[in-house]
């Protein structure tokens, strides 16, 4: 049986090679005909058919032809279709996989493939066209826009996806902002052209009206939903048909040549116009660019050579003036390869991006640290990001955050859940590092204690003699990621106390991956705490304890952490007045609070005080003063929730000399709660900052 099942295995493998041989065959003649038929150009984007290419075969430029990239956008707006299709025409994957087949690169978890959608971010590096690529595919998905944040944080530039037929969306404009926060510049990629619905006209609207910027097209599609075939290039007036052959056509070939006013004079009209409008853009942005026109092609704008207008739309999107829209469907596999180009084109390199820090590092090595996986076999793996002098195994590094020396064995070069093992790091590429026991999201990573103090001395040297604390300097290095407060949190129980080390150990591990998941413990019940940013979050985060670590937990009802705010400002006054032994304890004090109007959230109060106070209050009193306010506010009267966005004036406050900096304390304290009581209205609401509805 088991010699028939071997020959039976051999024909069919021949079978198959002969049916490769083929349809290959087949596919190269068809080309062939094309070609003489239609007498325009077919470019192909791609290695060989059945040439696959190797991981060590990445290539390692100079730094101005890296780009570090990221594709975010809403959910299931197409980011890890389009990333898929990315890695298959610049030849390092051999077939397409599907999302909805749990089968591409980028979505290798098992929680990920099960339901369809990015949960964690996942980078690849590959090279297109002598560019080195290094891409971080990042989730959609609210509950995850911590990996969305800290991957910003160390890419270069982005590319933005859209939904053709939905235009901007909620977790559009969420991932929108962060890119602003970092100061990345971008691209727009509008896919789903071939989508039911789809409106070139009103995804471009879109961007304008919701994202408050300026779109300027590069490319114009050469119909829509249905009838979508390819895309016309605005700048070099050239259209790209695609043409498949069959359903299981890869898009790696289509025609591309100029197009001329007898192929549909329609279209080359709306081609005209758009070029036109795209040069005036351009040149009211930037000041070169005017020049040109105005001076040499003011006459005729069709003179207008491409490489110009390239270089022009280049450093306008560098100073983030506007942003470049491209259009095409990643499932169709029509127009990523124009995108590449366009990543190539317009988005920055390493050393296009100015940091401050940087330049008190000079060549020495400085990197950060953004993200952390546990591997069973080789402990937790540390992305880093180097952004000057360069990284090599078997050396030891030093972690500024946590004032540690640590010894990195390997550089590995990430592509997705596959590694190789790589001998050295230069400045603007992103790898990981195996060895770094102590290093979580947002460390800095130098090559020497000596390194952290020297960069801090000259720190405070360019300071221009203003003199500045230990903790300014430090923060003017580090430069780590803000986390924003859970929004759900539930009780979690082991199956029995034997394993509570387990779960413990287990969600230690966890907290380092996940910097947005909180673990605490109730002290009146002894309960272990899971607090999360949603609740496909904890269900996720519940999921992999039992697959990775097999502990079967329970988790207790889901509830919502509130914040409270007042609607009205009020004032109060509170006296104290007591004798604790020989000594008599007097305190007066007057608040007055008042909400806070902001777009920002603030969970802390912010205190100010009265002119009259500030000038005879000793600052040992300001701690005692500060303390009681913050603690009032640990507790609001509405549902017991954490009190935040309010503006706290300290109006007068008088002090028997004898009176102890807790009596203080619990003066402010009780004036606090009084003044929360006569400021009436209260309300209750998510801690998610963006979901905020005060």
């Amino acid at each position: 049986m088991l010699r028939i099942m071997r020959k039976f295995s051999v024909n069919a493998l021949k079978s198959s090679s002969f049916c490769n041989e083929h349809v290959y065959f087949r596919k190269t003649k068809m080309r062939v005909v094309s070609v003489t038929q239609q007498k325009c150009s077919l470019r192909n984007y791609s290695s060989p058919p059945g040439d696959v290419k190797s991981l060590h075969s990445v290539i390692n430029p100079h730094i101005s032809r890296i780009r570090n990239i990221g594709i975010m956008a809403h959910i299931d707006a197409g980011k890890t279709t389009t990333t898929e299709r990315m890695l298959y025409y610049s030849g390092y994957i051999r077939t397409l996989g599907d999302v909805d087949d749990g089968d591409t690169v980028t979505d290798f978890m098992v929680q990920e493939r099960e339901r369809g959608i990015t949960i964690q971010s996942a980078a690849v590096t590959f090279d297109w066209k002598d560019y080195r690529i290094n891409l971080i595919d990042t989730p959609g998905h609210v509950d995850f826009t911590v990996e969305v944040e800290r991957c910003l944080r160390v890419l270069d530039g982005a590319v933005a996806v859209f939904d053709a037929s939905a235009g901007v969306e909620a977790q559009s404009l969420t991932v929108w902002r962060q890119a602003d926060k970092h100061q990345i510049p971008r691209i727009c990629f509008l896919n789903k052209m071939d989508k039911n619905r789809a409106s070139f006209t009103y995804a471009v609207e879109s961007i304008k009206q919701k994202l408050k910027t300026k779109p300027l097209l590069l490319q114009l599609p050469i119909g829509e939903a249905k009838t979508f075939r390819g895309l016309v290039d605005v700048v070099t007036k050239e259209q790209i048909i695609w043409k498949p052959t069959s359903d299981l056509d890869d898009g790696k070939n289509f025609e591309q040549k100029l197009l001329l006013e007898a192929d549909d004079p329609n279209l080359f009209q709306e081609v005209q116009d758009a070029r036109s409008t795209l040069i005036e853009q351009v040149a009211d942005l930037d000041d070169e660019f005017a020049e040109l026109v105005l001076g040499e092609y003011s006459e005729n704008f069709d003179l207008i050579p491409a490489d110009k207008l390239r270089s022009a739309i280049r450093r306008v999107t560098l100073a983030q003036k506007a942003v470049p829209v491209l259009c095409g469907s990643a499932l169709k596999n029509k127009g990523v390869q124009p995108l590449l180009d366009a990543v190539t084109m317009y988005l920055p390199a390493p050393n296009e991006r100015s940091y401050e820090f940087l330049q008190w590092y000079k060549d020495d090595l400085c990197a950060l640290a953004f993200k952390v996986l546990h591997d069973k076999c080789r402990g937790p793996l540390v992305f880093v990001r180097v952004y000057s002098g360069s990284l090599k195994p078997q050396s030891a590094v030093y972690n500024i955050n946590k004032s540690c020396t640590e010894r990195m064995s390997r550089l590995l070069l990430p592509f997705a859940d596959q590694q190789i093992e790589i001998p050295s790091l230069m400045p603007g590429n992103i790898a990981l590092t195996v060895g770094l026991k102590q290093s979580a999201t947002g460390d800095t990573i130098v090559s020497s204690k000596a390194s952290a103090v020297a960069a801090a001395r000259r720190a405070g040297r360019d300071a221009g003699g203003e003199k500045r604390s230990t903790s300014d300097i430090e923060s003017l290095l580090l430069a780590g990621i803000e986390i924003p407060d859970p929004v759900f949190f539930c009780t979690i129980e082991p199956p029995s106390v034997a394993k509570q080390q387990d779960l413990d150990n287990a969600l230690s591990c966890l907290q380092r991956e996940d910097p947005s998941l909180k673990v605490k413990l109730d002290p009146d019940t002894g309960q272990t705490i899971l607090c999360g940013m949603g609740e496909l979050h904890i269900e996720i985060i519940h999921d992999r304890i039992k697959r990775e670590y097999g502990i079967e937990t329970y988790l207790g009802p889901l509830q919502i952490a509130y914040r409270e705010t007042i609607l009205n400002a009020a004032q109060a006054t509170d006296i104290l007045d007591k004798t604790v032994g020989d000594k008599r304890h007097f305190v007066t004090a007057e608040l007055e609070v008042r909400p806070r109007l902001g777009e920002r959230a603030m969970t802390k109060p912010v205190i100010e005080y009265a002119a009259s106070v500030i000038e005879v209050l000793p600052k040992e009193l300001q701690e005692a003063i500060e303390n009681g306010i913050t603690n009032s506010c640990l507790q609001g009267p509405l549902l017991g929730f954490p009190v935040q966005d309010i503006d706290v004036t300290v109006q007068s406050l008088t002090v028997h000399p004898d009176t102890s900096h807790t009596m203080i304390s619990a003066c402010v304290s009780r004036c606090m709660e009084k003044c929360n009581a006569l400021a009436g209205d209260f309300i209750a609401f998510g801690s998610r900052e963006f979901e905020r509805q005060c």
